[in-house]
C-alpha cells in the first residue's frame, strides 16, 4: 500500500510540542560538558519575520542542533532588541504606547520563531525594553562613570528635525536622517560619551586574535579604528593677518614628506581660528555655516562638491620662513577629525588636487614613480599618492618617501618655536568616542540626576531601576520625558534639593552590546554572574548581517572590555567565530515606469515560459507583467515572501531546507517558487523511501555492512557522514545539502529493496545504519521530518536527544590512492592504484605509465624510491 504523503501541518506542532514537553532545548548552567554558545544577532520586534530571520536563525539552528548532537552543552537563547524609534513613531501614528507596540510585535513574532522549530532556550528570554533588562545596563553605566569611561561634555551633533534627536555621523545619508529623510542640522548639545578610546590599540592589535571572523569584517573594524603615525606640525600664522589671539595652527598629516608640495591650509568651519574670521566678517559667517548644515558622515564629504573660502589668515610654512600659504575653511574639514586642520598638497592627494584646481592654487608635483624621470613628471587631472621617489623637495630629492618622513620628522622635532618643537611624532586614531545620548522616550533612561549645587549626580545604585513613566503623551514632537509634569523632578541624592534627571536616552547600539552576556543567567540580580559569564564567553559562533560589520561588532567589544575593567567578566573579546549570511533576494514585478511604476507582490502572478521566455501574468487582470532585476527583499519594491505563507504551505522544514540548500551562506540566496518546491519534493521523497521501507527496518538492529552486497550501502552512508560533519563544522551548509541529495539517490534503490521484502536481514541491517545515519545528518536542517523518519522506523527516543552516529574508519577509507610520480625531482604523472599495492606492484605500474616510457625513452632507471601512499620518485 502507498504511504501516505508527509504532512507537516500535522507533524511539526506535535514534534513543537514533545521538545518543549521535555524541555530538550532548556541550557543547564551546571553541566559539567563542554560548552559551545551559539547565537543569532537578535530580532527588533518589528512585527513580522521576514525571510532574512528564516534564514538567519536556520543557520544558527543547524549549528546548535549539530553541537547538541556532538555531546556539548550547547546554549542557544533568543531575546528582542526592543528600544528605539520605529516605537515612537508607531505611538505616534497609531495612537498607542510604545510599549503596547513593542510586546504585541513581540508575540507575533515569537509564534512565528516557534513555527520554525528552532531549538531555543526560551526559558532565558528578554527584550531590552524590559525594566529587569535596563535596570542592569543602568547598573553598568554607573560603574563605567565611576571607572571613568563616561563623560559629558558639549558636541556638534547631527540634529534630526523630523525625529527630534541625535544621529551618529553614520546615520546621515546625503545629508538627511536614515530613518526621517529629513535634512539633518547641526546642533551644540551636551551629550554623554563612552570612551571607547581608551581601547584603541588594544581594539586594533586584537583583531589578530579574531582568526574566526571574516577577514573583510577585520579590515572594516581596522580602517574604522584608523591607526596611523604621522606628525603633528606647528604652524605659524603671519601676525597681520591673524583675526583674533591664536598664533598658531596645529596639523596632524601621516605624509609630512609631502610638505614641499603644501600650497593651502584648510581648517574646519568649527575651528577655533575659523571663529575668529568669522567674527569680523559676515560672508565667512555665512559660508561657516553653510558647511555645519552639511552632512558629516565619511561618504558624504567623499561625494560632496568640494568647497572653501579663503580667510585672508596667511601661514608661515615650517620649512621655509619665506614662504607663506593660505588658509581655507573648507567643507570636506572636521573638527573631530585629527585637529581640524589639514595641509593640502594638491600633487599627492584628489581631494586637494580637485580643491587646488577649483580655486587656482599652486600644484606641485613632489613624489614621482621611482621609474618616472624627474624632468618631465606632471600631474594632471589625477592625483599620485603612491610611494616613489621626492623631486622638487630641496633637501629630500633623491630619497624615497620612507626616508623622507624620517627626515622631516628629525628636523621639526628639533625645530623649537619657543620651548616647544615645530613638530612632533604622533599617533592617530580615526576611532572617536561614542556618544550615547539621545533625546527620545523609548530608550534606556541614563541614570543621573542634575543639580545646581552639586552639579551632576549619579543615582545611587539602591534607587535603580530608573523606570520609564508609562504615562506619557506623543501628541508634539520632542522627548516626551521633557514634558513629563513629575517624572523628571526628583530630590538630589546628595544635598537633598530640587533636581532634574537626565531626560536623554541611551543609544539603542548600548542595548545590544552586551545582552549576549545577560543570556549567560538572565535571572541574576546583578549585570552578570561572573562564573557564568566566565564559562559561556565568548560567542562560539555569532551569526548576522555584513551591515553590523563596524558599528554593533565594535561596541560590543568595547562594552566587553569596559565590563572586564569594572569586574563583571574576564573575557577580552565577546565573539570567538562570526559568519556573515548573505541575504534573501527576489526578482520584482512592476507595471508601469517612471513615478507611475506600480510594484506587483509576487504572491499575486504566475510565471510562465512561452518559446523559452519567461514571462509573468498578473492572476487578476491576465496581463503581462515586467520582471524586474533581482534585489533584496524589500516591502518598497514588495518582492516580499511571507515566512507564514511558505510554511502554511509546505512546512517550515522545506523554508529552512530551501534557503541553507540554495547557495553558499555567505552569499545572498535568490527566492524562487521552483526552488521552494524542489526543497518540498526532497522532503517528500525522503519520508516516502524510509516510510515505505520502515516495516523492514524495524525488525533489525542498525548495522553496517564489512562485505558483500550491503557494503556500497556502508561506505556510501559513512562516507557522506564523514563529509557533511566537516560540511556543519565549516559552516557550508549548502555542501551538506548536495552530499545529503546523493546519498539519498544512493539509498533509493536499497531501500525500495527492503520495501519490496527482497533483503535478508543483514542486508536490512545495514540499510538501517546508512538511514539512520541519513536521517540523522539531515536532522539539523529538517529536524521535524527527521523526527518523524526516526519514530517511524521503530527508534523510541528523541532525535534532538541522540548522539550524533560515528562513521568506520574502514568503511571511508578509500581502496584506491593517487600518487604523484616524479622524474629526477619533476613531475611527470600520476598514478592510480590499490591503497593495499606492495612496492613491486607499484614499480610495475609505474614503468608501464606512457608518460614515464617517453620521458624514459628506453632508458632504464637508476633507482625508484617509492613512499608508500605518498609519492614514487625515479632517478634516471
Amino acid at each position: 500500500m502507498a504511504t501516505e504523503r508527509y504532512n507537516p501541518r500535522d507533524a511539526e506542532p506535535r514534534w513543537q510540542e514533545k521538545w518543549n514537553e521535555e524541555k530538550v532545548f532548556v541550557t543547564d548552567n551546571a553541566d559539567p560538558r563542554e560548552k559551545y554558545y551559539v547565537l543569532e544577532m537578535f530580532p527588533y520586534p518589528s512585527g513580522r519575520v521576514h525571510m532574512g530571520h528564516v534564514r538567519n536563525y536556520a543557520m544558527g539552528d543547524v549549528v546548535a542542533r549539530y553541537k547538541r548532537a556532538r555531546g556539548f552543552n550547547v546554549l542557544h537563547p533568543m531575546g528582542w532588541d526592543a528600544f528605539g524609534m520605529p516605537a515612537e513613531n508607531a505611538a505616534m501614528e497609531r495612537g498607542v504606547h510604545p510599549a503596547t507596540w513593542t510586546y504585541q510585535n513581540i508575540a507575533s513574532m515569537k509564534a512565528q520563531l516557534k513555527a520554525m522549530g528552532l531549538s531555543l532556550d526560551w526559558s532565558r528570554e528578554f527584550a531590552t525594553c524590559d525594566v529587569a533588562y535596563y535596570q542592569h545596563q543602568q547598573h553598568l553605566f554607573l560603574d563605567f562613570l565611576d571607572k571613568g569611561l563616561v563623560y559629558r561634555k558639549q558636541s556638534k551633533v547631527n540634529w534630526d528635525p523630523v525625529d527630534n534627536t541625535v544621529l551618529a555621523n553614520e546615520q546621515v545619508i546625503d545629508g538627511r536622517g536614515w530613518r526621517s529623510g529629513a535634512l539633518v542640522e547641526q546642533r551644540e548639545l551636551t551629550q554623554w560619551f563612552f570612551k571607547i578610546t581608551d581601547f584603541s590599540q588594544d581594539l586594533l592589535d586584537a583583531l589578530e586574535t579574531l582568526d574566526q571572523w571574516p577577514e573583510k569584517v577585520r579590515l572594516m573594524q581596522k580602517n574604522w579604528i584608523g591607526r596611523s603615525e604621522g606628525l603633528t606640525i606647528r604652524w605659524e600664522i603671519v601676525p597681520e593677518t591673524a583675526p583674533g589671539e591664536t598664533r598658531e595652527v596645529n596639523v596632524y598629516t601621516t605624509r609630512p614628506d609631502t610638505l614641499f608640495g603644501a600650497s593651502f591650509l584648510a581648517i574646519a568651519a568649527d575651528h577655533p581660528l575659523a571663529k575668529e574670521a568669522a567674527a569680523g566678517n559676515p560672508a565667512i559667517e555665512a559660508f561657516a555655516e553653510e558647511c555645519r548644515r552639511a552632512g558629516t558622515s565619511l561618504a558624504a564629504l567623499e561625494t560632496a562638491e568640494k568647497k572653501g573660502m579663503d580667510t585672508g589668515i596667511r601661514v608661515v610654512h615650517p620649512l621655509d620662513s619665506s614662504w607663506q600659504l593660505p588658509v581655507y575653511i573648507a567643507n570636506f574639514v572636521l573638527m573631530d577629525y585629527g585637529t581640524g586642520a589639514i595641509f593640502g598638497c594638491p600633487s599627492g592627494d584628489q581631494r586637494d588636487l580637485d580643491f587646488a584646481r577649483k580655486y587656482d592654487l599652486p600644484v606641485v608635483p613632489v613624489v614621482m614613480p621611482r621609474d618616472a624621470d624627474a624632468a618631465s613628471f606632471t600631474v594632471g587631472d589625477v592625483a599620485y599618492d603612491g610611494d616613489g621617489v621626492m623631486i622638487n623637495s630641496r633637501f629630500l630629492d633623491g630619497m624615497d618617501t620612507v626616508a623622507a618622513f624620517e627626515a622631516v620628522a628629525d628636523k621639526l622635532s628639533g625645530t623649537m618655536i619657543g620651548n616647544q618643537p615645530q613638530g612632533e611624532r604622533k599617533v592617530n586614531f580615526r576611532l572617536r568616542d561614542w556618544g550615547i545620548s539621545r533625546q527620545r522616550y523609548w530608550g534606556c533612561p541614563i541614570p543621573v540626576i542634575h543639580c545646581e549645587a552639586c552639579g551632576v549626580v549619579p543615582v545611587p545604585k539602591k534607587d535603580l531601576p530608573v523606570k520609564l513613566p508609562d504615562d506619557v503623551t506623543f501628541d508634539q514632537p520632542g522627548n516626551p520625558l521633557d514634558r513629563h509634569p513629575t517624572w523628571r523632578h526628583v530630590s538630589c541624592p546628595n544635598c537633598g534639593k530640587d533636581a532634574r534627571r537626565e531626560t536623554d536616552t541611551m543609544d539603542t547600539f548600548v542595548d545590544s552590546s552586551w545582552y549576549f552576556t545577560r543570556f549567560t543567567a538572565p535571572w541574576e540580580t546583578q549585570p552578570t554572574d561572573k562564573a557564568a559569564a566566565d564559562r559561556w564567553l565568548p560567542v562560539d559562533q555569532y551569526i548576522g548581517g555584513i551591515e553590523h560589520a563596524i558599528l554593533h561588532l565594535l561596541y560590543s567589544r568595547f562594552f566587553t572590555r569596559a565590563m572586564r575593567e569594572t569586574g563583571h567578566v574576564d573575557a577580552v573579546e565577546p565573539f570567538k567565530g562570526l559568519f556573515t549570511q548573505g541575504m534573501v533576494v527576489h526578482e520584482t514585478y512592476s507595471r508601469g515606469e517612471g513615478m507611475t511604476r506600480e510594484w506587483i507582490p509576487p504572491n499575486e502572478i504566475s510565471i510562465d515560459e512561452i518559446e523559452g521566455r519567461r514571462r509573468a501574468v498578473h492572476l487578476s487582470t491576465g496581463e503581462e507583467i515586467h520582471i524586474g532585476s533581482i534585489e533584496k527583499m524589500s516591502k518598497s519594491k514588495k518582492n516580499v515572501v511571507d515566512p507564514d505563507d511558505i510554511i502554511a504551505s509546505y512546512g517550515a522544514d522545506t523554508a529552512r531546507f530551501f534557503v541553507l540548500s540554495d547557495s553558499p551562506p555567505d552569499r545572498d540566496v535568490i527566492w524562487s517558487e521552483a526552488g521552494v518546491e524542489g526543497a518540498h519534493r526532497f522532503t517528500q521523497r525522503v519520508w516516502r523511501l524510509i516510510s515505505d521501507a520502515a516495516e523492514g527496518l524495524s525488525d533489525v538492529e542498525p548495522n553496517p555492512a564489512k562485505d558483500g552486497e550491503a557494503l556500497a550501502v556502508s561506505q556510501a552512508a559513512h562516507r557522506t557522514l564523514k563529509a557533511v560533519q566537516g560540511d556543519y563544522d565549516k559552516l557550508a551548509f549548502n555542501k551538506a545539502v548536495a552530499r545529503i541529495y546523493e546519498l539519498v539517490n544512493t539509498l533509493a534503490g536499497p531501500l525500495a529493496k527492503v520495501a519490496a521484502g527482497d533483503a535478508d536481514a543483514t542486508y536490512r541491517a545495514a540499510v538501517r545504519n546508512a538511514a539512520e545515519i541519513l536521517i540523522q545528518i539531515v536532522a539539523p536542517m529538517t529536524p521535524h521530518l527527521a523526527e518523524e523518519c526516526w519514530a517511524t522506523i521503530g527508534n523510541t527516543g528523541l532525535l534532538a536527544q541522540t548522539d550524533w552516529p560515528v562513521f568506520d574508519e574502514a568503511l571511508v577509507a578509500e581502496n584506491e590512492v593517487m600518487l604523484p610520480v616524479q622524474i629526477n625531482g619533476k613531475k611527470r604523472a600520476e598514478l592510480t592504484i590499490a591503497r593495499d599495492a606492495d612496492q613491486n606492484a607499484v614499480q610495475a605500474a609505474v614503468l608501464s605509465l606512457e608518460a614515464v616510457k617517453n620521458a624514459l625513452n628506453g632508458q632504464a632507471p637508476k633507482k625508484i624510491i617509492v613512499v608508500p601512499q605518498r609519492i614514487v620518485n625515479i632517478v634516471v
